[in-house]
């Protein structure tokens, strides 16, 4: 008698086994399935199909394919990097985030999403040899349904920055005009670094217009951003097929230069916080110009509001010459500590690239440049002497590396 079979002409004597016997010999009693089907027919119960269970849920597999196909295509891990650019740029022009600012991340988020869309539907063929794996080559996602997400997400975009008003609509109006150009015409000429460089200072500036804060202040902090963007953007033209080790060389210098010139900027413009450099917080001082200077100094203090003794006419507390201080230290600890997260965050994968400029080295260089950009923009933000602003964008990198493992930023 074999193992698992019953003979057709086994003797009911044979069946019988002992209790040891049994245990010796667990092995279960295995029908055949041809046996299974003409007892259940002889019951009078009609066959089974054989692929029932296959047909038991088909439609929620899809969907959630579908799904994980769309998060591909939006590399939506990337998103943890948009908001950090209206905070910082809102800072860096001097004011505190208002829900203008929120309207702004809103479209920055549109705009962004839209560019992500664009990006592989113009790529398609070229993605089509070097990364079959992407949702439109793969053919899980269609050509046309990448092109209208695109052209809704930007008109999102635009409505919602025209909720804020005139100035972040142009802002707005210019960086979703700069993401198309990029993806449709600029991005395989020598240009197309400068373009997306621009794209990110852009979006920096909408969060400093957002906030009706003085656009000229950011402008130093919408270069910086710029300029690490244009050094990832350079190494992500090699990411498919690899290339030398001159781009991520570059981008190590890059992120050097702007780690040095976050630490070492003028320390006096820590002493300000953002409100305090917010216009039209000197009125009284623009309307004695205008008046040619008949008014009298000190006409328009009022107590508890101007500098009384023992008051801190900047922040509104007591004013106390070791507490400003210890506040100014605390400003150039905060950034350094930023400044040196950014240089590591985006360093490494960098100079690894360099060693070895193989495709999947470089896509993790091209990776850890995104990621950088939010303790860059927490940077950005304690330099303006924002270090709550500051301390709520870091907050959004370990989300960004979270999910950036699940799903490719790239």
């Amino acid at each position: 008698m074999s193992e698992g079979r019953v003979s057709q002409d086994a003797s009911p004597s044979d069946l019988r086994e002992s209790p040891s016997e049994r245990h010796a010999n667990p092995v279960p009693l295995e029908a055949d399935p041809a046996e299974q089907q003409a007892s259940t027919e002889a019951r009078g119960v009609g066959p089974v199909p054989q692929d029932a269970a296959s047909t038991t849920s088909p439609r929620p597999t899809r969907q959630g394919a579908n799904v994980h196909a769309w998060v591909e295509l939006l590399r939506l891990p990337a998103l943890f990097t948009v908001p950090g650019d209206a905070l910082a740029g809102a800072a860096a022009a001097g004011a505190r985030p208002t829900p203008r600012t929120l309207v702004a991340i809103a479209s920055s988020l549109c705009l962004y999403e839209a560019g992500m869309a664009l990006n592989d539907w113009a790529d398609r063929a070229e993605d089509a040899v070097d990364r079959p794996h992407r949702p439109l080559p793969s053919g899980r996602i269609r050509p046309a349904a990448a092109m209208a997400a695109a052209g809704g997400l930007t008109a999102a975009g635009l409505a919602l920055a025209s909720t804020a008003g005139r100035r972040p609509l142009a802002v707005a109006g210019a960086l979703a005009a700069t993401v198309w150009s990029y993806d449709l015409v600029l991005k395989r000429t020598p240009a197309g670094p400068v373009a997306m460089a621009a794209a990110r200072s852009l979006d920096l500036l909408l969060g400093g217009v957002a906030a009706n804060g003085d656009i000229r202040r950011a402008l130093p902090s919408a270069l910086a951003l710029g300029t690490h963007t244009l050094a990832v953007t350079t190494v992500s033209r090699h990411e498919t097929q690899g290339g030398s080790p001159w781009a991520p060389l570059s981008g190590l210098a890059t992120t050097a230069a702007l780690a040095w010139s976050i630490t070492h900027d003028d320390p006096t413009r820590d002493r300000k916080s953002g409100r305090d450099r917010q216009p039209g917080r000197d009125w009284h001082a623009g309307q004695d110009r205008q008046a040619g200077g008949d008014r009298k100094p000190g006409a328009d203090r009022q107590p508890g509001r101007d500098r009384k003794p023992g008051r801190d006419w900047q922040s509104g507390g007591d004013w106390q010459p070791g507490r400003a201080a210890a506040n100014a230290a605390n400003l150039v600890s905060l950034r350094g500590a930023l400044a040196a997260v950014y240089a590591a965050t985006a360093a490494r994968p960098l100079f690894h690239a360099a060693l070895n400029p193989s495709p999947q080295l470089t896509q993790r260089a091209v990776g850890g440049g995104i990621r950088a950009m939010i303790p860059l923009q927490a940077a950005l933000a304690a330099r303006a002497g924002a270090p709550v602003t500051a301390l709520l964008t870091a907050a959004l990198a370990p989300a960004a590396r979270r999910f950036g493992r699940k799903v490719s930023m790239t």
